[in-house]
């Protein structure tokens, strides 16, 4: 979504000729197959890992962080077989999405019209916000060492990521809605008289 802002702000005449459906299958297929290989390698080295004893998670679904807490062997292997897997599907489309907005936002400032600024930022503001609630709590759950934080705060942590972050996007996408604006302006103004 990153890169298609970025063609649509800082290569506006171009769009059509550079987001081919080819294009648009591609990056769909790297995001699907780099999200397999996560998960396959992630998978792969917690099965590995011997369990004895309490087979009870004290987390709300079953994550590889969790997991670990479970096993009874050295787990410094699945740790960083994890936490290598957390660099692929976290900090490098991170990366990549901060380097398209770093591009748009400089493009955004040479601007001459405030309104195009503006279109310009009301467009990709709201993607940018998804984003870092996102990729945020994800990297602060999976690229963190394994210390002795309290289980309640990742379990707060993950919730937010995989049902709070979601839950937003709409209300977050439909913020640009000019009817919802106005809505959300009325109510307000009513509850400040």
């Amino acid at each position: 979504m990153s890169y298609d802002r970025y063609v649509a702000v800082c290569k506006p005449l171009h769009y059509s000729t550079i987001m081919t459906q080819q294009v648009c299958l591609q990056l769909t297929i790297g995001s699907w197959a780099s999200g397999a290989l996560v998960s396959l390698v992630d998978t792969t080295f917690t099965f590995r890992l011997p369990y004895s004893g309490q087979n009870v998670i004290n987390h709300y679904f079953c994550e590889p962080p969790a997991l670990l807490k479970l096993a009874s062997a050295d787990i410094y292997n699945t740790q960083m077989a994890i936490f290598a897997m957390g660099v692929v599907i976290l900090l490098a489309p991170v990366s990549l999405i901060l380097v398209s907005y770093w591009n748009i936002i400089s493009t955004v400032i040479q601007m001459q019209s405030g309104e195009g600024r503006l279109k310009a930022f009301s467009t990709c503001g709201s993607h940018l916000i998804v984003v870092i609630l996102f990729y945020g709590s994800g990297i602060f759950t999976y690229m963190r060492p394994n210390s002795k934080t309290t289980k309640e705060r990742d379990k707060m942590i993950s919730v937010f990521y995989t049902v709070v972050t979601p839950m937003l996007n709409p209300v977050i996408y439909s913020l640009r809605n000019k009817d919802v604006k106005g809505a959300l302006m009325k109510l307000y103004g009513r509850k400040s008289s």
